[in-house]
């Protein structure tokens, strides 16, 4: 496997934006939303501390 690629606020969008679109979806289900924005909010903070 490959390095994995830290969540980014467009990416985050992306998926909050599917999950609007279909509130029904296995991702609103999971939350999987909710948190690819909060990792996202992390890695900006983290990438301002630098």
């Amino acid at each position: 496997m490959g390095k994995p690629t830290p969540m980014d606020r467009e990416a985050a969008d992306r998926i909050r934006r599917a999950a609007w679109d279909n509130p029904d979806s296995a991702t609103v289900g999971s939350g999987w939303d909710v948190r690819a924005q909060d990792a996202a909010d992390k890695n900006e903070d983290e990438k301002d501390d630098e």
